[in-house]
């Protein structure tokens, strides 16, 4: 959908660019010198399907290379055995292969992602180009469990959620009971840790239509929608849709290493030049900077899911669901923020 320009920036594109950029970077420096407390993380992931989801990952390492975040978990949606190691590996890349990661059980899409396996057996001389500590998903910790050790350990209201895949572990975690690691229920547990879900999941446009990560296990997403007990903030398909990340990006941003895995999957995803939509990363940058513009939000309300399968928003005073609107300059502002993100060096010695 081609939105028009607001009026205040009709004159030349070249203008724009640099207005918006100026505003960027404004806004930026306003935040610059403010302290705010590490926003803590778990990520949950469908990483395989689709490049967005690496990006992603990217951007979260380097939000917590600047003090915005910090991860304390990876759990995986996606029911291939490579996830897993994959996520390793860029987590090591980062310098952060402490981060735990959780598997799911009997998950969806297990087919082999296009992008996980080659990094994973390339080689540099007789070493392992990318290194990590898993060999499979067999090798990872039931993410359920995972998740539940994560907030059972974490103060009250401090965990936000991003789950960019499939909604499989939360459902569990949902239903899962009191046990060894916590005497509250799943739902319990999040009610008292995660004031925040931010997830993409569902359409929200003007042409509403079934939705990869609610369709794929359309009972979960359900009852993540009816019975999740604290605020959740969706991004629908139609944001990502129109923020695309550059391919030029990826082609000059990333070249300050011979071997990059994100550059990497990114070629491997789909044939270079391709510019790709940043669904997952939308809901990653409004977990951690809700309060810089990138996006406005609906009105209050609820969030159910038809028997079309289509996301349907009832808009309600005491309603705890919301979900993500982009404008013309909303759009750039979130791009250059994405692009500085996600092609950020390490915070390591290479």
């Amino acid at each position: 959908m081609t939105k028009k320009l607001p009026n205040v920036a009709r004159a030349s594109a070249p203008l724009l660019a640099i207005l918006l950029t100026l505003g960027w970077g404004l806004t930026e420096m306003s935040h610059a010198g403010k302290k705010a407390k590490p926003v803590t993380l778990i990520f949950d992931t469908d990483m395989g399907n689709d490049i967005d989801d690496a990006l992603a990952l990217g951007v979260i390492h380097a939000l917590q290379s600047r003090g915005e975040c910090r991860l304390s978990a990876v759990t995986i949606s996606k029911g291939n055995p490579y996830c897993a190691p994959f996520i390793d590996a860029i987590n090591t890349f980062y310098g952060c292969g402490e981060i735990p990661i959780g598997m799911v059980e009997k998950g969806a899409t297990p087919e082999d992602g296009k992008y996980l396996r080659p990094p994973l057996d390339a080689k540099n001389g007789a070493a392992v180009r990318y290194p990590r500590k898993l060999k499979s998903g067999a090798d990872a910790v039931d993410a359920v469990t995972l998740l539940r050790r994560q907030l059972a350990a974490a103060a009250d209201d401090s965990v936000t959620l991003v789950v960019v895949g499939f909604s499989t572990n939360i459902a569990k975690l949902l239903d899962s009971p009191a046990d060894a690691i916590s005497p509250l229920t799943g739902k319990e547990l999040l009610k008292r840790k995660c004031p925040l879900l931010s997830i993409m999941a569902g359409n929200f446009g003007d042409k509403p239509a079934p939705e990869y990560n609610v369709v794929e296990d359309l009972a979960a997403a359900r009852e993540v929608y009816a019975e999740w007990p604290t605020q959740i903030v969706a991004s629908g398909f139609e944001v990502g849709l129109a923020i695309k990340y550059p391919a030029a990006s990826i082609e000059r941003d990333f070249n300050y290493v011979e071997h990059h895995p994100l550059r990497e999957a990114y070629e491997l995803y789909m044939k270079m030049p391709y510019d790709r939509e940043t669904w997952d990363l939308t809901s990653v940058l409004y977990a951690v900077r809700p309060d810089r513009g990138y996006f406005s939000l609906s009105e209050p309300g609820t969030i159910t899911v038809d028997d079309k399968r289509l996301t349907r928003f009832t808009p309600a005073a005491d309603g705890r669901h919301r979900y993500l609107k982009v404008d013309a300059e909303q759009i750039a502002r979130v791009r250059e923020a994405l692009v500085q993100l996600a092609s950020q060096p390490p915070d390591v010695k290479k």
